[in-house]
């Protein structure tokens, strides 16, 4: 998302327990989602099924399962608040909304309960054991109320964003399944890539931009049935909305849609989602999905990720939509297809986004964003991070590797996450030269598309070259370096 390691001897506390094993390639067998959903305009709700088959592919006979319920951070009194104080306003735009997920049944189960540290937690006891490479199914019966809020899942003005809409299944470590608290700073997810079949329901009159490909769709006078499928996704998001003007066009065999309501240029931002996607692979490695919807939606930051579909502020100016398009499709290689831990490592993925669209700016002077003008505002603006900070706290913190909790501030998350690590990357590529820095990159991508990768499977991609940065690395992540 735009709001912008130690090297052996440290480690992301949570990137440590990670079995990273999952995420298969599509030639290796993964869980499977098929959820149908109906989305109510006059309730703000979203009644669905989620049949899903659980794979197998741990170490581990598996007794129960466990599903983050991403939407209950929205209900009245959730412990963790999914926006921070400082964009209440922004995000909720008609006063205080609220929203919540709940289970009305589980069908093929033991039996069931929600719990975790605030209510966010599914936890559903199988009627026998899996054990490795055997599957089960089971199917849940939910309601999603969805608050008024300008955010990941909410009814915005002009749009439906539907992110996280789905009981997700928790990414499975070798401490068992992972619960993601939901912060208001970062990106508190961590998901485990499935093949998705989305049967969607909605009024008459609106459209969907959807993470998956249309497979389907009937019309009557009432409403409007579609159906999507996407493989090898860690995640699947919709955005609907009854204004929607589209802009279409195909790179490299991927349908790129371009979803609008407010764009004076449309076409503009459609040039620059397309251009981003084609240079992204041609640099880094093949983008693996059938399409991209890029969306103008309301949202109180500039943009969000999810596997094949982005959603973007429209609120931006020409420029900030220009760029975070960029941004957010520069997530589609880290985060979607090569995952990490963004609960403990957010600049694993935050900052090589934010470097990734450096260099393809760098490589299309056309557009106002230039390398030296990038380099200098990150280096600015951390610089006044570090200054108010110590000012502050007696001494900054700068190390990288932290839980999203640990942060004071989003103010202190940007200037960590990406512009330090668009700094790093940077000092990176200077040290090493252009053909390493790239070929490490492009390592990264190859051994790890649709994998959980760990802080040490990025710095191992240019260490394992004959690159000697260790020391390099642990300055920064460490905070030992002076910017």
């Amino acid at each position: 998302m735009k709001k912008l390691l130690s090297f052996l001897l440290i480690v992301c506390a949570f990137a440590a327990v990670l079995s990273f094993t999952s995420c298969k390639k599509k030639t290796v067998k993964v869980s499977e989602y098929d959820i149908n959903v109906t989305y109510d305009s006059q309730t703000r709700t979203l009644t669905g099924v989620e049949n899903f088959t659980y794979y197998n592919d741990t170490d581990n006979e598996i007794s129960d399962l466990k599903f983050n319920l991403y939407g209950n951070a929205f209900r009245e009194n959730a412990k963790y608040k999914p926006v921070s104080q400082s964009y209440s306003s922004k995000a909720y735009y008609d006063g205080a909304s609220y929203g919540g997920m709940s289970i009305e049944g589980v069908e093929n189960c033991a039996g069931w309960n929600v719990g975790g540290e605030d209510e966010n937690i599914l936890t559903v006891t199988l009627l026998s054991a899996v054990y490795p490479e055997q599957s089960v199914k089971i199917s849940i019966n939910y309601t999603l109320t969805l608050a008024k809020v300008n955010h990941r899942t909410g009814v915005t003005a002009n749009t439906v964003n539907l992110g996280n809409f789905y009981p997700v299944l928790c990414a499975y470590t070798t401490e068992g399944f992972a619960e993601c608290n939901y912060y208001a700073c970062g990106d508190p997810f961590l998901s485990e890539c499935a093949d998705y079949k989305v049967t969607l329901t909605m009024p008459a009159g609106y459209s969907a931009a959807a993470s998956g490909k249309t497979v389907s769709e009937t019309s009557t006078s009432d409403c409007k049935k579609c159906t999507y499928t996407l493989s090898g996704a860690r995640d699947f998001a919709l955005v609907l909305s009854d204004k929607f003007k589209t802009v279409t066009q195909s790179v490299n065999g991927v349908d790129v849609n371009y979803y609008y309501y407010a764009d004076v240029n449309p076409q503009a931002s459609l040039t620059a989602a397309c251009e981003s996607l084609d240079y992204f692979g041609k640099t880094f490695g093949k983008y693996v999905y059938p399409t991209l919807s890029v969306v103008q939606t309301g949202f109180c930051y500039g943009g969000m990720e999810y596997p094949a579909l982005t959603m973007i502020s429209d609120e931006l100016t020409t420029d900030g939509n220009i760029y975070t398009i960029v941004h957010e499709n520069a997530h589609q290689w880290w985060y979607a297809m090569v995952g990490s831990d963004q609960l403990n490592c957010a600049w694993q993925d935050e900052g090589l986004a934010e470097y990734s669209s450096l260099m393809f700016f760098e490589s299309h002077p056309s557009y106002s964003f230039t390398r030296t003008g990038l380099i200098g505002t990150a280096t600015k603006s951390y610089r006044s991070y570090y200054s108010v900070y110590n000012q502050i706290f007696g001494e900054a913190n700068t190390s990288m590797n932290r839980n999203l909790k640990e942060y004071e501030s989003e103010y202190e998350y940007s200037n960590i996450a990406y512009n330090k690590g668009l700094i790093m990357f940077d000092m990176l590529r200077q040290s090493i030269g252009d053909d390493k820095f790239l070929g490490g990159i492009k390592k990264y991508y190859a051994n790890n598309i649709y994998k959980l990768a760990s802080c040490d499977d990025l710095l191992g991609c240019f260490i394992g070259g004959g690159n000697d940065v260790e020391g390099f690395f642990n300055s920064f992540i460490e905070g030992k370096i002076v910017i």
